[in-house]
């Protein structure tokens, strides 16, 4: 299924969903960070996904990071908390979803990085080369918090 994100956009459609989701934000031992490519709008992003039904929400995020990284991560807190209602997400169902993510910083404990479904590559960023990539405006926030290291999460 397709979708378009609508940042900031006075004519984007009007939400009719808000689903629980998260991001892991995960550095390897070089200070690189965990992006996968998606398959549903060819963008770089931090892995995640929805919570399923009987899942603690830290569970979400190791079990998304596990099927679109191919890796096993501890999460260790919260890098922030991600609720604009300027950003929606439009998918061809006619579902448009408001943003509610939860972005955790995850600890990486080992795995290969193995594309899935969801993810047509996988990869260890330097920060210095993020600006090479097509990322969302929103996913870049988050990013850019995970390398802060704030002192409390971020909650907009």
């Amino acid at each position: 299924m397709a979708r378009t994100e609508h940042y900031n956009d006075p004519d984007a459609p009007k939400a009719n969903s808000i689903v629980v989701a998260v991001t892991a934000f995960v550095l390897d031992e070089h200070g690189r960070v965990l992006l996968i490519r998606r398959t549903d709008n060819d963008l770089w992003a931090l892995p995640g996904g929805a919570q399923d039904f009987g899942e603690y929400i830290a569970e979400t995020a190791v079990r998304e990071t596990r099927e679109e990284a191919g890796v096993d991560i501890e999460v260790l807190d919260v890098v922030g908390i991600y609720t604009n209602p300027n950003h929606v997400v439009a998918y061809t169902d006619g579902e448009v979803r408001q943003q509610f993510s939860i972005c955790f910083r995850g600890r990486y404990l080992g795995g290969e990085l193995t594309p899935s479904d969801e993810s047509s590559e996988v990869r260890w960023v330097p920060r210095e080369e993020l600006d090479d990539l097509k990322i969302h405006p929103s996913m870049r926030l988050r990013i850019n918090h995970g390398y802060e290291n704030r002192q409390r999460p971020y909650i907009g």
